[in-house]
């Protein structure tokens, strides 16, 4: 009797626990709230932003540079003049200017950098959705073991309450003398039995709850709690459709964050082959000096008259061009080419990686739906086994093993079906996620 007492007050104490967790989150809440708090997205977030830069620098690079500076110099003894002769003189000379230059042809190095960048944040946003999906499958995965446990609590304590029934049935037959008080002993254990079901079931449905939580960055776990869609699998009723890879292999991030990393290194190659033409260079700028002697400080004109006097502009075009540069070019080229080549390769893993992720998806969401039927069925032939069962033992015709070997037989049918239903959504999520 302490042991039935302990299972009723366990119940009662974990359905409170249910009734005061006032977060009830849905599978989508979840989803967003993982998307939104999950490390790995922020880190994504943030190279994309360094790819939003990395682009910015390379458009900004088009536009010429302006330079300015100020130079103090001082002399003594024999030192070139204002006027170009060497005397023995003690002066200072303060020079200005601004310059400025622009390339005019590089190669196509400049466009090709920001075509590289261009692709390159777009990559980035791809690596991103790539992520998000990632999340939103393991958070269902979670989300539907939630489910799972709940199931198996609810089963245990129905087995319970069922097995509490029998044991008062059990005690007027012992009663009225139909059974020996060995038979109220037995089925009295059997319900101690199924209190240790509730709290192992019950167990693992906080584990089950605390593997969420903490997937999608929840503190706050005495009130975290879920609730169940109304109908889970109703839409899923007919059998499985596989999915045509050409239609899914367009859509999927990865495969397409796989194309433009191609494409990038396509650009890294043209950008390091640039390095072999000339470059043309437009230069101008602006100087002027002012000189102070200091053996004839009236002869020095002021600093205004100088600064006007002494200006200077120029404006000129430079050619660089490569002859050699101990074959760094070449090493470059080379890379680039090889680097092409890896990432085609890296593109072709990843389109039959998503080929086999399809055909492995289809293969058990199929499973999944023949277990799903077959476990109903055992339920149904469990169930009305137990029953006849159940009839014949109150009836005082079987023994308690035998009831106690039914029930826990209709017990594991229905946690088999239950275990079969949420495998047979998860699978037919993963498969519909291929769909969209």
């Amino acid at each position: 009797m302490k042991n039935i007492g302990v299972a009723l007050l366990f119940m009662l104490w974990f359905s409170a626990v249910e009734v005061q967790a006032q977060a009830h989150w849905t599978l989508d809440s979840c989803v967003r709230y993982a998307i939104a708090n999950s490390i790995t997205v922020k880190q994504m977030e943030v190279s994309h932003k360094m790819a939003s830069v990395d682009l910015l620098s390379a458009r900004a690079a088009l536009l010429p540079n302006l330079d300015a500076g100020v130079r103090q110099n001082w002399s003594f003894g024999r030192t070139q003049t204002q006027s170009g002769l060497y005397e023995n003189r003690t002066q200072s000379n303060t020079g200005f200017s601004v310059s400025s230059s622009m390339i005019l042809f590089a190669g196509g190095r400049r466009i090709n950098t920001i075509a590289k960048a261009k692709l390159d944040l777009q990559a980035s946003l791809l690596n991103i959705e790539k992520a998000k999906n990632d999340i939103e499958l393991q958070v269902t995965s979670l989300f539907l073991q939630v489910l799972f446990q709940k199931e198996i609590l609810r089963i245990a304590q129905e087995q319970f309450f069922s097995t509490r029934q029998q044991v008062q049935k059990t005690q007027l037959m012992v009663e009225s003398g139909k059974v020996s008080a060995n038979r109220l002993s037995d089925i009295r254990s059997k319900m101690a039995s199924d209190t240790l079901s509730i709290v192992q079931a019950a167990g693992n449905l906080r584990l089950a709850l605390l593997d969420l939580a903490q997937s999608i960055e929840i503190q706050d776990l005495d009130s975290f709690d879920i609730v169940a869609p109304e109908s889970l699998d109703s839409h899923y009723t007919e059998y499985p459709e596989l999915p045509v890879y050409k239609d899914v292999s367009a859509d999927m991030p990865q495969i397409k964050a796989a194309e433009i990393n191609v494409e990038s290194a396509r650009k890294s190659l043209r950008i390091a082959q640039a390095d072999y033409l000339p470059t043309i260079s437009l230069n101008a700028g602006l100087s002027s000096n002012y000189f102070y002697l200091y053996q004839l400080p009236n002869a020095n004109r002021t600093f205004e008259e100088q600064l006007k006097n002494n200006l200077g502009q120029y404006v000129g075009l430079s050619l660089n061009v490569p002859i050699f540069d101990r074959l760094s070019v070449v090493g470059r080229e080379r890379q680039a080419k090889l680097n092409i080549e890896n990432l085609r390769l890296t593109l072709e893993k990843s389109r039959k990686q998503l080929q086999k992720e399809i055909q492995t998806a289809y293969i058990n969401a199929t499973v999944a739906y023949e277990k799903r039927n077959s476990a109903h069925k055992a339920v149904l032939s469990a169930d009305e086994a137990f029953r006849n069962t159940r009839e014949l033992y109150e009836k005082g015709k079987l023994s308690v093993f035998d009831f106690a070997q039914s029930q826990t037989n209709l017990s594991q049918a229905r946690a088999n079906e239950v275990q079969a239903k949420y495998d047979y959504v998860f699978k037919m999520k993963v498969l519909e996620f291929y769909r969209r």
